[in-house]
């Protein structure tokens, strides 16, 4: 076979997604944190299957459908560093193919390049060893097959799986704490794993796609032929916008308002210049008429629903709906969001002054969307967002980038003591550009701690660590190991401290008693009687205790 057309991408694709899913816990295993959190495989797997739902809600797909579902399902459904980059990569790749009827060897080539290119600029400070290194090395064999004159698809797809797989086997010599753990890089193994699930469609293996949800569609609707009532909103109308005018996220979210006035079961899918469009009306004229304000109209389609029970399910709805309905918040120049969990730390950044709490962290890495749909539920010209966490941070920076009607603000915290330190230090009265450098460079200040279990043996920065051990991990990795809760804490704490430190926040968790974080209180107090220590209740899972300094 030398042609792979859209229907066999769509399969490959979502064969891909399979794969990866089927492996989430054991690439989970493969990283080297042996921390009990949402991991590689779990960011990766929840990434591509948010895009896996909206390839298997198309119907007989073209190349440029099919590339819009992937692009536009993956970007607002990335979670993690690896989800990601695992977005950026499909990012490009589809950029590449949208064009076209069928994809040969060449064309895949140039499509392994555009994906390479496009991840390693979404990455500020790219890090060799990772899943960016495989997929580098994957392209490179894809050129060299193309190059050579390679115009069969089997030979091809088995080459740079072969070749990925052995880059894969190198990154412990690139990145010295995989040897150490004895582990590849997870994030690359993710990769290798959804090339795997291609390569399996591709040779038509047999598949079950069972397990893959498609996104609500009007299939997901369809009517009983005997039923005689009719529901709130009787016509299914779907449509393809194909755009001739911007449509920006403004536009986008004014659009679904609108459907919202006139319907509800609304899907509103944007990517570059096409729309695709779901709503359940009672006059479709009118989701038509506005949707030609933004181009032509193609893929069209308008079923009638007759169903009595299906009206109950919408007015149940619609009551839940209202129930749950948030009132908007009142106008103002700037606003705050942040990433925390645990209902002390969500209680203390809100009486700081965020305006809207992201619920995630390091159990569970929020995506893009998320980010968006917390941006617009903040009334504010001026957004700062806390991502709070290392690894939310490109998210947050996605999010960023796919907003244009207001100006969004990350600021790379990386713990909730951090982004307790940004808002504090925020000052009205100086301008935005005043107010970012002085949040970046009173967060440089602090140094965090947390107190977690582990959940496997491994070995870290020459630290042996059995499975339920309990560990201090700081900014800079793991200082203290061992099985005694308190003395663990307190050893982490003498690491994090010097002569200069003023100041000691402790946060306890949702498993700690107010009794025993009190004497860990006092402990510090007394060993360190010239720095102030503050205690309060966190409510975090998991962590028993998030310690800063400063």
């Amino acid at each position: 076979m030398n042609k792979i057309d859209a229907q066999l991408l769509a399969k490959m694709f979502l064969a891909g997604a399979k794969n990866l899913e089927s492996k989430k816990e054991w690439i989970n295993e493969l990283n080297v944190f042996p921390v009990p959190d949402g991991d590689t495989g779990t960011n990766m797997t929840m990434t591509i299957m948010a895009a896996a739902k909206e390839v298997a809600g198309l119907e007989n797909p073209n190349m440029e459908a099919l590339a819009k579902a992937i692009s536009s399902g993956s970007l607002r459904g990335a979670r993690g560093n690896s989800g990601v980059i695992l977005s950026q990569l499909f990012r490009g790749f589809t950029k590449a193919i949208r064009e076209v009827n069928e994809i040969d060897v060449p064309l895949m080539a140039v499509a392994f390049e555009k994906a390479v290119e496009t991840a390693y600029k979404a990455v500020m400070k790219p890090k060799e060893g990772t899943i960016l290194t495989v997929a580098k090395g994957a392209s490179e064999k894809a050129r060299e097959l193309a190059d050579a004159g390679c115009d069969d698809l089997t030979v091809f797809i088995g080459g740079v799986i072969e070749h990925a797989e052995y880059v894969l086997s190198q990154t412990p010599e690139m990145l010295p704490v995989l040897k150490q753990a004895g582990v590849v890089d997870s994030g690359g193994q993710g990769f290798v794993e959804v090339l795997h699930g291609w390569q399996d469609a591709f040779l038509g293996k047999e598949i079950d796609y069972s397990v893959i949800e498609a996104a609500p569609v009007a299939s997901a609707m369809k009517i009983d032929a005997q039923a005689e009532a009719d529901i709130k909103f009787g016509y299914c109308t779907e449509f393809i916008i194909l755009l001739t005018k911007t449509f920006n996220v403004k536009q986008e979210m004014d659009f679904k308002a609108y459907l919202e006035s006139i319907g509800d079961s609304i899907v509103v899918v944007a990517d570059d210049d096409v729309v695709k469009v779901h709503v359940h009306t009672n006059d479709p004229g009118l989701a038509i008429q506005r949707a030609l304000k933004y181009g032509a109209l193609s893929n069209m389609k308008i079923d009638n629903m007759r169903l009595e029970h299906q009206e109950k399910l919408f007015k149940e709805a619609e009551k839940a709906e209202a129930a749950q309905a948030e009132p908007e918040m009142p106008k103002k120049d700037v606003g705050f969001i942040s990433v925390s969990i645990g209902e002390g730390m969500n209680e203390i950044l809100k009486s700081l002054g965020v305006d809207y709490i992201i619920e995630g962290g390091q159990t569970m890495n929020p995506s893009t969307e998320d980010m968006l749909n917390a941006i617009d539920k903040v009334n504010a010209d001026t957004i700062f967002i806390l991502p709070n966490n290392s690894n939310i941070i490109l998210a947050a920076n996605q999010a960023k980038a796919l907003v244009e009607d207001k100006q969004i603000i990350v600021i790379p915290t990386k713990t909730v003591p951090q982004g307790i330190t940004a808002v504090i230090n925020y000052v009205p009265d100086l301008s935005v550009e005043e107010n970012v450098e002085n949040m970046t460079s009173e967060i440089k200040r602090v140094r965090s701690g947390q107190v977690t279990y582990a959940v496997r043996d491994t070995m870290i920065d020459d630290k042996e660590i059995k499975c339920g051990d309990y560990m201090g991990i700081e900014d800079k990795g793991i200082s203290a190991v061992g099985t005694d809760m308190f003395a663990v804490t307190l050893e982490m704490v003498d690491h994090m401290m010097d002569d200069d430190m003023e100041l000691v926040s402790i946060y306890y968790g949702s498993d700690v008693t107010q009794e025993d974080a009190s004497a860990l209180s006092d402990a510090i107090t007394d060993k360190y009687p010239f720095v102030d220590v503050e205690l309060q209740y966190g409510g975090q899972p998991i962590y028993y205790y998030v310690i800063s300094v400063e």
